[in-house]
Protein backbone atom coordinates (compact mmCIF):
# COMPACT_ATOMS: atom_id res chain seq x y z
CA UNK A 1 0.00 0.00 0.00
CA UNK A 2 2.89 2.51 0.99
CA UNK A 3 4.90 1.74 -2.52
CA UNK A 4 1.23 2.39 -4.40
CA UNK A 5 0.83 6.27 -2.34
CA UNK A 6 4.18 6.33 -3.51
CA UNK A 7 3.90 5.31 -6.69
CA UNK A 8 0.44 8.22 -6.78
CA UNK A 9 2.41 10.94 -5.11
CA UNK A 10 4.92 10.79 -7.72
CA UNK A 11 2.78 10.63 -10.77
CA UNK A 12 1.13 13.59 -8.72
CA UNK A 13 4.32 15.61 -8.79
CA UNK A 14 5.63 14.92 -12.42
CA UNK A 15 2.12 14.33 -14.30
CA UNK A 16 1.35 18.32 -14.74
CA UNK A 17 5.48 18.89 -15.58
CA UNK A 18 5.77 16.38 -18.21
CA UNK A 19 2.05 16.98 -19.86
CA UNK A 20 3.47 20.99 -20.13
CA UNK A 21 6.59 19.38 -21.31
CA UNK A 22 4.83 16.93 -24.05
CA UNK A 23 2.24 20.41 -25.17
CA UNK A 24 5.45 22.50 -25.92
CA UNK A 25 6.67 19.88 -27.65
CA UNK A 26 3.68 18.78 -29.55
CA UNK A 27 4.87 21.38 -32.54
CA UNK A 28 8.62 23.09 -31.53
CA UNK A 29 8.30 25.68 -34.39
CA UNK A 30 5.01 27.67 -32.96
CA UNK A 31 6.79 29.91 -30.98
CA UNK A 32 9.02 30.50 -34.01
CA UNK A 33 6.57 30.66 -36.55
CA UNK A 34 4.49 33.25 -33.94
CA UNK A 35 7.14 35.65 -33.76
CA UNK A 36 8.22 35.48 -37.85
CA UNK A 37 4.31 36.72 -38.16
CA UNK A 38 5.07 39.65 -35.99
CA UNK A 39 6.93 41.32 -38.53
CA UNK A 40 4.09 39.81 -41.68
CA UNK A 41 2.98 42.57 -44.21
CA UNK A 42 -0.29 44.42 -42.56
CA UNK A 43 -3.25 43.84 -45.25
CA UNK A 44 -6.32 45.79 -45.60
CA UNK A 45 -8.76 43.91 -47.45
CA UNK A 46 -11.46 46.42 -49.44
CA UNK A 47 -14.50 45.17 -51.14
CA UNK A 48 -17.97 44.07 -51.57
CA UNK A 49 -19.26 41.59 -49.79
CA UNK A 50 -15.85 39.44 -48.93
CA UNK A 51 -16.20 36.37 -46.84
CA UNK A 52 -13.21 37.62 -45.02
CA UNK A 53 -13.97 35.09 -42.30
CA UNK A 54 -13.04 32.24 -45.04
CA UNK A 55 -9.90 34.42 -46.34
CA UNK A 56 -8.54 34.93 -42.60
CA UNK A 57 -8.39 30.92 -42.31
CA UNK A 58 -7.26 30.51 -45.82
CA UNK A 59 -4.07 32.90 -45.59
CA UNK A 60 -2.55 32.95 -41.87
CA UNK A 61 1.01 34.30 -42.95
CA UNK A 62 -0.14 37.97 -43.24
CA UNK A 63 -1.80 40.33 -40.32
CA UNK A 64 -5.08 41.77 -41.23
CA UNK A 65 -6.20 45.30 -40.04
CA UNK A 66 -9.56 47.50 -40.27
CA UNK A 67 -7.90 50.37 -40.95
CA UNK A 68 -5.96 51.29 -44.43
CA UNK A 69 -4.01 53.72 -42.46
CA UNK A 70 -2.04 50.78 -40.51
CA UNK A 71 -1.60 48.47 -43.26
CA UNK A 72 1.50 47.90 -45.11
CA UNK A 73 -0.81 46.37 -48.35
CA UNK A 74 -4.48 48.18 -49.34
CA UNK A 75 -6.01 45.02 -51.65
CA UNK A 76 -8.40 46.49 -53.58
CA UNK A 77 -10.78 44.27 -54.99
CA UNK A 78 -13.52 45.55 -57.83
CA UNK A 79 -16.13 43.61 -59.39
CA UNK A 80 -18.22 43.79 -62.83
CA UNK A 81 -20.17 41.32 -64.44
CA UNK A 82 -19.10 39.18 -67.57
CA UNK A 83 -20.74 37.84 -70.68
CA UNK A 84 -21.33 34.55 -69.34
CA UNK A 85 -23.27 35.56 -66.06
CA UNK A 86 -20.03 35.51 -64.00
CA UNK A 87 -17.91 38.01 -62.49
CA UNK A 88 -14.36 39.74 -63.46
CA UNK A 89 -12.37 40.31 -60.07
CA UNK A 90 -9.52 42.95 -60.41
CA UNK A 91 -7.27 42.96 -57.80
CA UNK A 92 -4.76 45.65 -57.82
CA UNK A 93 -2.40 45.59 -54.54
CA UNK A 94 -1.38 48.70 -53.16
CA UNK A 95 2.13 48.73 -51.27
CA UNK A 96 2.11 51.43 -48.88
CA UNK A 97 4.38 53.01 -46.03
CA UNK A 98 7.95 50.43 -46.32
CA UNK A 99 6.38 48.86 -49.25
CA UNK A 100 5.50 52.18 -51.25
CA UNK A 101 5.77 52.08 -55.06
CA UNK A 102 5.26 47.88 -54.77
CA UNK A 103 1.76 47.63 -56.67
CA UNK A 104 0.36 44.38 -58.98
CA UNK A 105 -2.74 43.82 -60.25
CA UNK A 106 -4.57 40.37 -60.85
CA UNK A 107 -7.79 39.38 -62.43
CA UNK A 108 -9.79 36.18 -61.57
CA UNK A 109 -13.00 35.39 -63.62
CA UNK A 110 -15.92 33.22 -62.22
CA UNK A 111 -18.64 31.41 -63.61
CA UNK A 112 -22.31 31.53 -63.89
CA UNK A 113 -22.62 28.26 -62.31
CA UNK A 114 -19.91 28.29 -59.78
CA UNK A 115 -20.83 27.91 -56.44
CA UNK A 116 -20.09 30.81 -53.85
CA UNK A 117 -17.83 28.04 -52.58
CA UNK A 118 -15.95 28.00 -55.77
CA UNK A 119 -15.70 31.39 -56.06
CA UNK A 120 -14.21 32.64 -52.80
CA UNK A 121 -11.59 29.39 -53.33
CA UNK A 122 -11.02 31.68 -56.51
CA UNK A 123 -10.32 34.76 -54.90
CA UNK A 124 -8.11 32.94 -52.06
CA UNK A 125 -6.10 31.97 -54.92
CA UNK A 126 -5.53 34.81 -56.52
CA UNK A 127 -4.82 36.62 -52.98
CA UNK A 128 -1.84 34.34 -52.13
CA UNK A 129 -0.13 35.28 -56.01
CA UNK A 130 -0.46 38.67 -55.19
CA UNK A 131 0.83 38.67 -51.99
CA UNK A 132 3.96 36.88 -52.11
CA UNK A 133 6.18 39.47 -53.44
CA UNK A 134 5.08 41.35 -50.18
CA UNK A 135 5.72 38.53 -47.96
CA UNK A 136 8.75 37.55 -49.37
CA UNK A 137 9.91 40.77 -48.27
CA UNK A 138 9.64 39.84 -44.31
CA UNK A 139 11.29 36.94 -42.66
CA UNK A 140 8.32 34.94 -42.72
CA UNK A 141 8.90 34.19 -46.41
CA UNK A 142 11.34 32.12 -45.27
CA UNK A 143 8.54 29.58 -44.81
CA UNK A 144 6.41 29.70 -47.49
CA UNK A 145 6.17 26.97 -50.06
CA UNK A 146 4.96 27.13 -53.36
CA UNK A 147 3.99 24.56 -55.26
CA UNK A 148 2.15 23.58 -58.72
CA UNK A 149 -0.26 21.27 -58.70
CA UNK A 150 -1.13 19.38 -62.00
CA UNK A 151 -0.03 19.26 -64.76
CA UNK A 152 -0.79 21.83 -68.17
CA UNK A 153 -1.41 21.01 -71.59
CA UNK A 154 -1.44 22.62 -74.53
CA UNK A 155 -5.43 22.27 -75.69
CA UNK A 156 -7.57 24.43 -77.99
CA UNK A 157 -10.14 26.98 -76.57
CA UNK A 158 -13.83 25.82 -77.62
CA UNK A 159 -17.03 27.15 -76.87
CA UNK A 160 -19.37 24.78 -77.88
CA UNK A 161 -22.26 27.68 -77.56
CA UNK A 162 -20.55 30.47 -79.13
CA UNK A 163 -20.45 32.47 -75.80
CA UNK A 164 -24.71 32.49 -76.15
CA UNK A 165 -26.46 32.72 -72.23
CA UNK A 166 -29.47 31.55 -71.61
CA UNK A 167 -30.91 32.45 -68.08
CA UNK A 168 -34.08 31.82 -66.48
CA UNK A 169 -35.60 32.70 -62.53
CA UNK A 170 -39.01 32.04 -61.44
CA UNK A 171 -40.68 33.23 -57.78
CA UNK A 172 -44.02 32.72 -56.02
CA UNK A 173 -44.54 34.22 -52.84
CA UNK A 174 -47.62 34.68 -50.37
CA UNK A 175 -48.39 36.00 -47.22
CA UNK A 176 -50.95 36.92 -45.37
CA UNK A 177 -52.89 37.26 -41.48
CA UNK A 178 -56.23 37.10 -40.62
CA UNK A 179 -57.50 40.38 -42.36
CA UNK A 180 -55.01 40.12 -45.09
CA UNK A 181 -53.78 38.74 -47.93
CA UNK A 182 -51.01 38.91 -50.89
CA UNK A 183 -49.47 36.56 -53.28
CA UNK A 184 -47.19 37.57 -56.18
CA UNK A 185 -45.57 35.93 -59.19
CA UNK A 186 -42.63 37.16 -61.06
CA UNK A 187 -40.15 35.76 -63.31
CA UNK A 188 -37.05 36.65 -65.60
CA UNK A 189 -35.63 34.98 -69.05
CA UNK A 190 -32.48 36.59 -70.15
CA UNK A 191 -30.39 36.02 -73.19
CA UNK A 192 -27.06 36.93 -73.81
CA UNK A 193 -23.59 37.55 -75.29
CA UNK A 194 -20.63 39.05 -74.98
CA UNK A 195 -17.24 39.12 -77.15
CA UNK A 196 -14.93 41.96 -76.91
CA UNK A 197 -16.64 43.42 -80.16
CA UNK A 198 -19.75 43.20 -79.42
CA UNK A 199 -22.25 42.98 -76.50
CA UNK A 200 -26.03 41.72 -77.05
CA UNK A 201 -28.94 41.18 -74.68
CA UNK A 202 -32.67 40.43 -74.79
CA UNK A 203 -34.39 40.16 -71.53
CA UNK A 204 -37.95 39.08 -70.87
CA UNK A 205 -39.78 40.23 -67.41
CA UNK A 206 -43.13 39.67 -65.72
CA UNK A 207 -44.33 40.89 -62.12
CA UNK A 208 -47.91 40.90 -60.90
CA UNK A 209 -49.02 41.27 -57.86
CA UNK A 210 -52.62 41.05 -55.68
CA UNK A 211 -53.61 42.23 -52.29
CA UNK A 212 -57.05 41.72 -50.46
CA UNK A 213 -58.22 43.35 -47.11
CA UNK A 214 -61.11 42.32 -44.98
CA UNK A 215 -61.22 44.41 -41.82
CA UNK A 216 -64.66 44.71 -40.20
CA UNK A 217 -66.78 46.57 -43.17
CA UNK A 218 -63.86 47.16 -45.10
CA UNK A 219 -63.19 45.02 -48.20
CA UNK A 220 -60.55 45.81 -50.97
CA UNK A 221 -58.73 44.21 -53.54
CA UNK A 222 -55.93 45.67 -55.12
CA UNK A 223 -53.16 44.72 -57.76
CA UNK A 224 -51.06 45.23 -60.16
CA UNK A 225 -48.97 44.05 -63.50
CA UNK A 226 -45.92 44.75 -65.21
CA UNK A 227 -44.47 42.88 -68.52
CA UNK A 228 -41.24 44.14 -69.87
CA UNK A 229 -39.05 42.71 -72.94
CA UNK A 230 -35.62 44.66 -73.15
CA UNK A 231 -33.10 44.50 -75.71
CA UNK A 232 -29.59 46.03 -76.45
CA UNK A 233 -27.00 45.82 -79.17
CA UNK A 234 -23.54 47.49 -78.61
CA UNK A 235 -20.31 47.26 -80.97
CA UNK A 236 -17.29 48.33 -79.95
CA UNK A 237 -15.65 51.24 -82.22
CA UNK A 238 -12.06 50.95 -80.05
CA UNK A 239 -10.85 51.97 -76.86
CA UNK A 240 -13.21 54.84 -76.55
CA UNK A 241 -15.92 54.05 -78.59
CA UNK A 242 -18.76 52.41 -78.87
CA UNK A 243 -22.54 52.46 -80.84
CA UNK A 244 -25.51 50.60 -80.28
CA UNK A 245 -29.26 50.82 -79.88
CA UNK A 246 -32.26 50.11 -77.11
CA UNK A 247 -34.88 48.42 -77.82
CA UNK A 248 -37.95 48.35 -75.11
CA UNK A 249 -41.90 46.63 -75.05
CA UNK A 250 -43.38 47.13 -71.66
CA UNK A 251 -46.89 47.10 -70.15
CA UNK A 252 -47.38 48.93 -66.45
CA UNK A 253 -50.74 49.02 -64.35
CA UNK A 254 -48.48 51.84 -62.45
CA UNK A 255 -47.67 53.51 -65.25
CA UNK A 256 -50.81 53.13 -67.29
CA UNK A 257 -49.29 52.27 -70.10
CA UNK A 258 -51.25 49.22 -72.36
CA UNK A 259 -48.20 48.73 -74.80
CA UNK A 260 -45.05 50.73 -74.75
CA UNK A 261 -42.63 50.38 -77.64
CA UNK A 262 -39.18 52.47 -77.87
CA UNK A 263 -36.29 52.40 -79.90
CA UNK A 264 -33.50 53.98 -79.35
CA UNK A 265 -30.08 54.18 -81.21
CA UNK A 266 -26.90 55.27 -78.92
CA UNK A 267 -23.39 56.25 -78.99
CA UNK A 268 -20.91 56.56 -76.39
CA UNK A 269 -17.58 57.97 -75.47
CA UNK A 270 -15.67 56.61 -72.56
CA UNK A 271 -12.96 59.39 -71.37
CA UNK A 272 -10.66 56.14 -69.95
CA UNK A 273 -9.99 53.12 -71.59
CA UNK A 274 -12.58 50.47 -71.75
CA UNK A 275 -9.88 47.79 -70.09
CA UNK A 276 -9.80 50.34 -66.97
CA UNK A 277 -13.64 49.90 -65.95
CA UNK A 278 -13.22 48.20 -63.22
CA UNK A 279 -11.07 50.98 -61.39
CA UNK A 280 -12.42 54.17 -63.26
CA UNK A 281 -15.24 55.58 -65.81
CA UNK A 282 -16.55 58.64 -67.22
CA UNK A 283 -18.73 57.74 -70.05
CA UNK A 284 -21.07 60.38 -72.27
CA UNK A 285 -23.68 58.35 -74.20
CA UNK A 286 -26.46 60.21 -76.21
CA UNK A 287 -29.71 58.28 -77.28
CA UNK A 288 -32.51 59.46 -79.93
CA UNK A 289 -35.45 57.59 -81.12
CA UNK A 290 -39.47 56.52 -81.07
CA UNK A 291 -41.47 55.97 -78.99
CA UNK A 292 -45.26 54.26 -79.51
CA UNK A 293 -47.26 54.52 -76.19
CA UNK A 294 -50.88 53.13 -75.87
CA UNK A 295 -52.83 54.05 -72.61
CA UNK A 296 -54.90 51.82 -70.57
CA UNK A 297 -57.40 55.15 -69.61
CA UNK A 298 -57.09 58.17 -71.33
CA UNK A 299 -54.62 60.60 -69.84
CA UNK A 300 -54.90 64.41 -68.62
CA UNK A 301 -53.84 65.26 -71.66
CA UNK A 302 -56.89 63.68 -73.49
CA UNK A 303 -54.72 60.70 -75.58
CA UNK A 304 -55.27 57.27 -75.55
CA UNK A 305 -52.17 56.70 -78.02
CA UNK A 306 -49.04 58.64 -78.55
CA UNK A 307 -46.04 58.57 -81.24
CA UNK A 308 -43.10 60.66 -79.82
CA UNK A 309 -39.77 61.49 -81.01
CA UNK A 310 -36.84 61.97 -78.38
CA UNK A 311 -33.55 61.94 -77.28
CA UNK A 312 -31.34 61.63 -74.02
CA UNK A 313 -27.51 62.68 -73.04
CA UNK A 314 -26.26 60.86 -69.81
CA UNK A 315 -23.16 61.46 -68.15
CA UNK A 316 -21.24 59.12 -65.80
CA UNK A 317 -18.57 58.76 -63.19
CA UNK A 318 -17.61 55.62 -61.66
CA UNK A 319 -14.28 55.34 -59.44
CA UNK A 320 -12.88 53.45 -56.95
CA UNK A 321 -9.67 53.89 -55.43
CA UNK A 322 -7.27 53.81 -51.98
CA UNK A 323 -9.30 57.27 -50.72
CA UNK A 324 -12.92 55.19 -51.11
CA UNK A 325 -15.44 54.95 -54.26
CA UNK A 326 -17.16 57.36 -56.20
CA UNK A 327 -20.38 57.08 -58.68
CA UNK A 328 -22.44 59.83 -59.98
CA UNK A 329 -24.97 60.26 -62.96
CA UNK A 330 -26.86 62.91 -64.92
CA UNK A 331 -29.37 62.80 -67.13
CA UNK A 332 -31.19 65.45 -69.07
CA UNK A 333 -34.16 64.14 -71.50
CA UNK A 334 -36.78 66.02 -73.80
CA UNK A 335 -38.72 65.35 -76.62
CA UNK A 336 -37.83 66.83 -79.80
CA UNK A 337 -41.04 68.32 -80.85
CA UNK A 338 -41.31 69.88 -77.45
CA UNK A 339 -37.62 70.79 -75.34
CA UNK A 340 -39.89 72.14 -72.69
CA UNK A 341 -41.44 68.11 -71.99
CA UNK A 342 -38.24 66.88 -70.50
CA UNK A 343 -36.82 65.63 -67.15
CA UNK A 344 -33.60 66.12 -65.78
CA UNK A 345 -32.30 63.39 -62.95
CA UNK A 346 -28.96 63.24 -60.63
CA UNK A 347 -27.75 60.60 -58.80
CA UNK A 348 -24.86 59.27 -56.96
CA UNK A 349 -23.33 57.49 -54.28
CA UNK A 350 -20.55 58.50 -52.56
CA UNK A 351 -17.90 56.79 -49.99
CA UNK A 352 -15.02 58.44 -48.27
CA UNK A 353 -12.53 57.54 -46.03
CA UNK A 354 -12.22 61.17 -44.12
CA UNK A 355 -9.34 59.48 -41.79
CA UNK A 356 -8.19 57.03 -39.87
CA UNK A 357 -11.70 55.40 -38.66
CA UNK A 358 -13.94 57.64 -39.99
CA UNK A 359 -15.65 57.23 -43.46
CA UNK A 360 -18.41 59.29 -44.79
CA UNK A 361 -21.47 57.78 -46.67
CA UNK A 362 -23.54 59.70 -49.48
CA UNK A 363 -26.48 58.28 -51.11
CA UNK A 364 -28.90 59.82 -53.19
CA UNK A 365 -31.20 61.04 -56.15
CA UNK A 366 -33.06 64.29 -57.52
CA UNK A 367 -35.11 64.55 -60.14
CA UNK A 368 -36.99 67.56 -62.14
CA UNK A 369 -40.16 65.65 -63.54
CA UNK A 370 -41.98 67.48 -66.50
CA UNK A 371 -42.75 64.77 -68.96
CA UNK A 372 -45.03 62.64 -67.31
CA UNK A 373 -47.30 62.19 -70.64
CA UNK A 374 -49.30 58.58 -69.33
CA UNK A 375 -50.74 60.44 -66.44
CA UNK A 376 -54.40 59.04 -65.99
CA UNK A 377 -57.37 61.28 -66.48
CA UNK A 378 -59.64 59.59 -63.85
CA UNK A 379 -59.59 60.43 -59.92
CA UNK A 380 -56.94 58.16 -58.19
CA UNK A 381 -58.57 56.24 -55.08
CA UNK A 382 -57.39 56.81 -51.39
CA UNK A 383 -56.28 52.83 -51.75
CA UNK A 384 -54.20 53.73 -55.29
CA UNK A 385 -52.67 55.91 -53.54
CA UNK A 386 -51.59 54.74 -50.28
CA UNK A 387 -50.48 51.20 -51.52
CA UNK A 388 -48.90 53.20 -54.70
CA UNK A 389 -50.69 51.44 -56.99
CA UNK A 390 -50.27 54.22 -59.76
CA UNK A 391 -48.43 56.85 -60.72
CA UNK A 392 -48.84 60.75 -59.60
CA UNK A 393 -48.48 63.86 -60.83
CA UNK A 394 -45.29 65.65 -59.22
CA UNK A 395 -42.61 68.11 -60.62
CA UNK A 396 -39.78 66.55 -58.93
CA UNK A 397 -39.11 63.35 -56.96
CA UNK A 398 -35.72 62.90 -54.49
CA UNK A 399 -34.01 60.25 -52.40
CA UNK A 400 -31.08 61.41 -49.82
CA UNK A 401 -29.38 59.37 -47.10
CA UNK A 402 -26.07 60.53 -45.27
CA UNK A 403 -24.13 58.34 -43.11
CA UNK A 404 -20.77 58.37 -40.70
CA UNK A 405 -18.72 55.20 -39.67
CA UNK A 406 -16.21 55.93 -37.20
CA UNK A 407 -14.24 53.14 -35.15
CA UNK A 408 -11.19 52.51 -32.98
CA UNK A 409 -9.43 50.35 -30.81
CA UNK A 410 -7.45 47.64 -32.15
CA UNK A 411 -6.26 47.59 -35.89
CA UNK A 412 -5.69 44.04 -35.73
CA UNK A 413 -8.25 41.64 -37.25
CA UNK A 414 -6.79 38.11 -37.89
CA UNK A 415 -8.70 36.15 -35.04
CA UNK A 416 -12.12 34.10 -36.88
CA UNK A 417 -14.84 33.50 -34.20
CA UNK A 418 -18.34 31.77 -35.88
CA UNK A 419 -19.94 31.12 -32.28
CA UNK A 420 -23.70 32.06 -31.87
CA UNK A 421 -23.48 32.81 -35.53
CA UNK A 422 -21.91 36.23 -35.22
CA UNK A 423 -25.14 37.44 -34.19
CA UNK A 424 -27.99 37.05 -31.71
CA UNK A 425 -28.10 33.82 -31.76
CA UNK A 426 -30.94 33.48 -34.35
CA UNK A 427 -33.55 35.32 -32.33
CA UNK A 428 -35.85 38.20 -33.58
CA UNK A 429 -34.65 42.20 -31.93
CA UNK A 430 -37.38 44.60 -31.46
Amino acid sequence: MKKLFAILAIIAVFLPTAAALLWAGEDPDVQNIDDLKKSAPRVYLDGYRLDTDYIKTQIEFVNYVRDRKEADVHVLISQQGTGSGGSEYTLSFIGLGSYDGLKNELKYFSNKIDTQDDTRKGLVQSLKLGLAPYVARTPIGQILDLNFAGKVRQTPVSDAWNYWVFSLSFRARLEGEEAYTSDSLSGNFTVNRVTPQSRFRLGFSAYQEKSEYDYDDYQETSSSLYRSIDGLYVFSLGDHWSVGAYLNLNRSTYNNIHLGISIHPAVEYNFFRYSESTRRQLRFLYRAGYNLDKYMEQTIFDKTTEKTLSHALTATFEARDQWGSAEISAEAASLLRDFSTNHLKIMGFLNIRLFKGLSLTLDGRYALLNDQLSLRKSDVSVEELLLKRTELASGFDYRLSVGFSYSFGSVYSNVVNPRFGGGYGGFDMY
